[in-house]
């Protein structure tokens, strides 16, 4: 094995595990909200709007992170104070006094883990050329983890605990990964890009508003709206249509992530090799049909089966929805996953407000609005992505 081959291997592994680290406590968020909404007494579009805040605060933090990582050498850094900033802001968020403070705060330490995103895969992007969506596919996956199993266990925890302790609980992984990441941070490659200049950002500039550029955009954000609308919803949706326990919900939110998890690689990797556009219009298709057996189905057997796999077919395609940006963004790559994170997060999150507003009249037609804005993004995704 060569030295170069075993050091992309290296950051590929303390890349992932630092990204299991850092989205832990925020992925405790789908299964902490509904304890949360039982503590204050909040309705589902109160739900979604917490949720939002927390993912459009967060989104924030991407692009500002993806300009800096092309900017600075020392990336490393970068990333270690992004586990410190995540375990601070959750163990402050967790002592809120009521709801908009929560919303505030979440929003704040949602930065941290946000920041960590555009700087990491930027450099796989940069280490892994040839293999970008495999590699982007791998750190995403590691990623997923952490929603499969942050829901596991905070599900458990809100058995014995209230929300409050539960959350605090919930950022020991990125205390542990702040601690070993100084030992990690000086092997980072650093930037081979110099310093960006305001000629840079124009010409970024010039990329993204034509037409097609616009177009991905779209595609990105509301790709993600209904993802985040399913997500958001389906805690409530298991509990309250079909009586299930936190501890329970967990579990099959846990399920339902963890589908998406064990795909993303390989679905990454089937879209290197047979382009990117198959790939996310038969995810995005097959999310909608599966989005609408959720709204019909009268079972809980059938509910679930249907959410995993319109989750599956969601998150699968991530990587190569990332892929895609970085291929159109052409250079800088931080800037444009930046760039990428921010819509997903940011923009994307209105999809679990807009869920919020219609599960307040009758969650299964939160499952149905999911269904129309996967079924929207496969239809913009037609004209503007290249085979």
């Amino acid at each position: 094995m060569s030295n170069g081959t075993s050091s992309h291997r290296g950051l590929l592994v303390s890349f992932s595990l630092g990204h299991l680290a850092n989205d832990w406590a925020p992925g405790t968020i789908w299964i902490v909200a509904p304890a949360i909404a039982a503590a204050m007494d909040l309705s589902p579009a109160e739900v979604g709007l917490l949720i939002t805040i927390a993912h459009v605060g967060a989104a924030l933090g991407y692009l500002p992170a993806g300009v800096l990582a092309d900017r600075v050498a020392n990336r490393g850094r970068l990333l270690l104070g992004t586990f410190w900033w995540v375990a601070a802001g959750y163990l402050i968020a967790s002592f809120a006094p009521g709801f908009w403070t929560l919303a505030l705060m979440l929003a704040i330490a949602g930065i941290g883990d946000a920041a960590w995103h555009p700087i990491a895969t930027g450099v796989l992007a940069q280490s892994l050329p040839t293999r970008r969506a495999h590699a982007l596919g791998i750190h995403a996956m590691s990623g997923t983890f952490a929603e499969v199993l942050a829901p596991l266990s905070v599900g458990f925890l809100l058995a014995w605990f209230d929300w409050r302790v539960a959350m605090q609980i919930s950022t020991i992984p990125a205390i542990l990964m702040g601690i070993a990441f100084f030992r990690i941070a000086d092997s980072v490659p650093s930037s081979p890009h110099h310093a960006i200049s305001l000629a840079d950002l124009r010409a970024l500039w010039n990329i993204w508003r034509v037409p097609r550029g616009l177009g991905v955009i779209g595609m990105v954000s509301i790709y993600n709206m209904s993802l985040l609308a399913i997500l958001a919803m389906t805690p409530l949706f298991l509990q309250r249509v079909h009586g299930l326990s936190l501890a329970q919900t967990g579990a099959v939110f846990s399920a339902m992530v963890l589908a998406g998890a064990l795909v993303q690689p390989f679905v990454g990797r089937l879209s290197d090799a047979t382009g990117r556009k198959p790939v996310f219009i038969a995810g995005t298709v097959s999310a909608g049909l599966a989005c609408m057996a959720v709204a019909c189905s009268a079972s809980l057997g059938a509910a679930v089966l249907a959410l995993i796999a319109a989750v599956a077919a969601l998150y699968g395609i991530r990587s190569s929805v990332l892929a895609s940006a970085v291929e159109f963004g052409e250079r800088r790559e931080a800037t444009t996953l930046g760039l990428a994170f921010m819509l997903l997060d940011g923009v994307g999150a209105l999809g679990a407000a807009l869920a919020g507003a219609v599960g307040s009249l009758d969650l299964h037609y939160a499952f149905l609005m999911a269904a129309g804005m996967a079924g929207m993004a496969a239809f913009v995704a037609i004209p503007i992505m290249q085979k």
